[in-house]
């Protein structure tokens, strides 16, 4: 019995061991199967979500229009400097004008230069400009609307290539005739469409900055000029005067022979008169 009791103490270390390695095996297959089916479980999470949307940056159209007007002691000066900036710049003049006050000499340019460059030539053109009489920037964005009018412009091109096919297709000249009909009008409005995207295009890409510069005239040079203006303004209304009488010289002769004819009628009735009296 003491035999068999020890046989039995020495089996029971093995298999405790044993019992103690499958209980462990199987413990971490459990955990490597819920490892296994938490990871399929996330990958079939991340399937079926949807792609992030990825946002394309839109180039932003700003209209950017200006005015500044400013007094100068020297007009050529002035308007040399003006001129190194547009040519430095690439810039282009729309208009210009003189005009000559009494008071002052003014001078009034249109520059359209690239919209990159439009405060950098606003800070070459006032260089020296101690007091500006007027400066007002304005900026317009019209990003929204130019996006807005290329997608109306690709729908507008997409109905007119499906009239395009519809016409091949048609065999009727009633249908012919309606599709053309139709064709025409998305025609009309494509190039009205188009014409607008140029537009804004354009003003986008070219801002406009309209510069006055002035210089101001003494009060005796003043006078001197309205004496002279006077002068120069009664020559204008003799020649005026004179041309007009050109204009009507046939009138005029007509005049002067009706009113010999009438003196020499009204002297011959005196005459008659004053024989009859003497006569009497």
């Amino acid at each position: 019995m003491k035999k068999k009791t020890q046989v039995i103490d020495q089996l029971a270390l093995p298999l405790l061991i044993i019992f103690s390695f499958l209980l462990f095996a199987c413990h971490n297959g459990i955990d490597q199967q819920h490892a296994i089916g938490s990871a399929a479980t996330a990958e079939a999470i991340a399937l079926n979500e949807p792609e992030p949307i990825q946002t394309i940056p839109l180039e932003r159209r700003l209209i950017k229009e200006g005015t500044i007007s400013f007094e100068t002691n020297d007009l050529s000066e002035t308007a040399k400097l003006i001129g190194q900036a547009i040519k430095k710049y690439n810039a282009y003049i729309a208009s210009e004008t003189e005009n000559n006050y009494s008071e002052s000499l003014s001078r009034t340019i249109v520059v359209r230069v690239n919209a990159k460059q439009f405060d950098a030539f606003i800070g070459d053109v006032a260089k020296g400009v101690n007091h500006f009489e007027t400066k007002n920037i304005q900026v317009k964005d019209v990003t929204e609307e130019f996006v807005d009018i290329q997608a109306r412009l690709k729908t507008k091109k997409e109905l007119e290539q499906r009239y395009r096919t519809l016409l091949q297709r048609a065999a009727k000249v009633t249908e012919i005739l309606e599709i053309e009909k139709q064709l025409a009008e998305v025609r009309a409005e494509i190039e009205s469409v188009e014409g607008r995207l140029r537009y804004l295009a354009n003003q986008s890409t070219y801002s406009t900055l309209s510069i006055t510069y002035y210089k101001a005239v003494p009060k005796q040079i003043a006078f001197g000029q309205k004496f002279k203006q006077g002068l120069s303004n009664g020559w204008q209304n003799f020649v005026w005067f004179t041309v007009g009488l050109i204009n009507i010289w046939p009138f005029l002769l007509l005049m002067v022979i009706a009113m010999f004819f009438a003196r020499r009628w009204w002297r011959k009735r005196k005459t008659r008169q004053r024989m009859d009296a003497s006569t009497n």
